[in-house]
């Protein structure tokens, strides 16, 4: 049990209290990324480069072939969908049994910045790895001298 403070104005916690609804990913509409248990949503890293993105999909017990990456204009998408159904009979005895996972993941590639026909991918030892290339006019160039004549 804890301890509470209370102020005889009750109204003064108003403001921490809506901070802290507010403060959730409660009004992020666009987090289709969300699990509530946290058992079916894998952990990505990315990084930038500076000649590309990348992105790393820990998703260990998968195959390439249970994966499916699709871009659909600046909107990459990551999903998986794997079904095991396992079925024993011994002695007038069966067992039945399956599991079923899936997860996708959504990103918004930079407009203007991606070289969408070159995207790699590859899994592999439980990572699946993007390489999301940058465009030629995107990429940081190094300071230009100006000789003054």
């Amino acid at each position: 049990m804890s301890i509470i403070k209370r102020n005889r104005n009750s109204f003064s916690a108003i403001p921490a209290l809506v901070d802290d609804f507010l403060g959730r990913e409660l009004f992020n509409w666009d987090n289709s990324n969300f699990s509530s248990t946290q058992t079916t949503v894998p952990a990505v890293n990315i990084r930038e480069t500076e000649d590309s993105f990348g992105v790393e999909v820990a998703a260990p017990g998968l195959e390439k072939k249970d994966f499916k990456i699709q871009l659909e204009n600046n909107l990459l998408t990551i999903s998986s969908q794997k079904e095991i159904r396992e079925e024993n009979h011994h002695e007038g005895y069966s067992r039945r049994e399956f599991s079923y996972q899936s997860f996708q993941r959504s990103f918004v590639l930079p407009k203007d910045v991606v070289n969408d026909e070159g995207i790699v991918a590859r899994y592999e030892n439980g990572l699946l790895q993007l390489v999301i290339p940058k465009k030629e006019e995107a990429k940081q160039k190094a300071p230009r001298l100006i000789e003054i004549g």
